[in-house]
């Protein structure tokens, strides 16, 4: 079952309005309302997840004739 409760930021913490009380552990999902949209650009450089198989992605370089028929 889906609820739906408003609430505000105070001091960084998300404080319900009215007499909510919910369990401990309780999975919720925040939705800001009236924030601004803005399009962000995030440029994430990939990193290994096992850096020690970083020998198995060595780079090989082939010199081919400029004339490649292209």
């Amino acid at each position: 079952m889906n609820q739906t409760f408003e609430g505000i930021v105070l001091n960084g913490e998300i404080r319900l309005r009215g007499d909510v009380g919910l369990p401990e552990n309780t999975r919720v999902y925040v939705v800001v309302a009236d924030a601004a949209d803005s399009a962000i650009a995030h440029i994430r450089t990939p990193r290994l997840a096992h850096p020690e198989q970083a020998s198995e992605f060595k780079m090989e370089v082939l010199d081919e004739a400029q004339d490649a028929g292209v």
